[in-house]
C-alpha cells in the first residue's frame, strides 16, 4: 500500500512539473507572439504616419499594451483602434497615445500630470520617459485596478489619485506637462493653473465634436492650437455640472 501510495504521489509531482512547464513555454510563446505585434503596430501605426520622437517610440516599443485590456478583448490589443476596457470606458488608440505624448514633449527630467488614468497605459508610457507621473482616475474599480497593474509591473515613478480629474492635483503641482485622456466642453481653469509657466498641456475639448488641443503656458496667459480631430470618451465629475 505504501509503495502504491508513493508512486501516486512521483506520479502526481511528475504531472504537476510537467503542466507547469508547459505553461511557461506557453506563456513564453504568447509574450514572443505579442512583441512581434507590438513591433508591427509600432511601424505600421505610428513610425508610418510621422511620430517621430525616439523617447515616444522606444516606449511604445517597450510597453506591453496587451496586459492592460481584460482577456476577452487581448486579440484586439495591437490593432488600431481603441479597446473596451470596462465602466464604458476605452483604451486610447495607440497612434493617439504616441501623439500626445510626443506633442508635450518631454525629454527625460519632467513632472507629469495625466487625467483619466483608464487602464494605466498612458501613465506607462509616460512613465517610461518622463521623471514622474500622476495621474487621477474618476472611477474607483479602474484606478485600483491600474495602481495594482502598475506596481506589478515595477513602476516606481507613478503615483495614482481616485478622483476628479477637472481639478488637477494640486498638492503637486506646478507640472511641466499635463495629457488629459477625457473630454470636457472646455479647458479646465484649474488644470491651466497647476501647469508651469513654459509647460504643455494637450487635452481633447468638446461634446459631440472634439478637437485635440495643445496648450502652452505663457508669461502672460497661454497659446492654444489645434492639433487634431478626436473622439474621446466624455470628462465626468464637476464638468457636467
Amino acid at each position: 500500500m505504501r509503495s502504491l501510495l508513493s508512486c501516486f504521489l512521483i506520479f502526481l509531482l511528475m504531472t504537476i512539473f510537467t503542466e507547469a512547464g508547459m505553461n511557461k513555454e506557453k506563456a513564453k510563446s504568447s509574450e514572443t507572439l505579442y512583441a512581434g505585434l507590438r513591433d508591427r503596430m509600432v511601424e505600421e501605426q505610428i513610425v508610418a504616419r510621422g511620430v517621430k520622437d525616439k523617447r515616444v517610440i522606444g516606449a511604445m516599443r517597450k510597453v506591453p499594451r496587451h496586459k492592460f485590456i481584460p482577456e476577452e478583448n487581448r486579440e484586439y490589443a495591437y490593432e488600431d483602434e481603441p479597446v473596451p476596457i470596462g465602466y464604458g470606458q476605452t483604451i486610447s488608440q495607440p497612434y493617439i497615445v504616441a501623439l500626445m505624448t510626443e506633442y508635450i514633449g518631454i525629454k527625460g527630467n519632467e513632472k507629469v500630470l495625466e487625467i483619466g488614468t483608464g487602464s494605466g497605459y498612458q501613465a506607462a508610457v509616460l512613465a517610461e520617459i518622463a521623471r514622474e507621473v500622476y495621474t487621477v482616475e474618476i472611477i474607483e474599480p479602474l484606478g485600483r485596478y491600474a495602481k495594482k497593474r502598475l506596481d506589478e509591473m515595477g513602476y516606481k515613478n507613478i503615483k495614482v489619485k481616485i478622483g476628479d480629474g477637472y481639478k488637477g492635483w494640486k498638492e503637486y503641482a506646478p507640472f511641466d506637462c499635463i495629457i488629459v485622456t477625457a473630454a470636457p466642453a472646455e479647458i479646465p481653469q484649474a488644470l491651466i493653473e497647476q501647469l508651469r509657466v513654459g509647460g504643455k498641456m494637450v487635452i481633447p475639448v468638446g461634446k459631440w465634436f472634439q478637437d485635440l488641443v495643445l496648450v502652452e503656458k505663457l508669461d502672460k496667459g497661454i497659446k492654444k492650437r489645434t492639433v487634431a480631430p478626436v473622439r474621446f470618451v466624455p470628462m465626468t465629475g464637476e464638468t457636467q455640472r
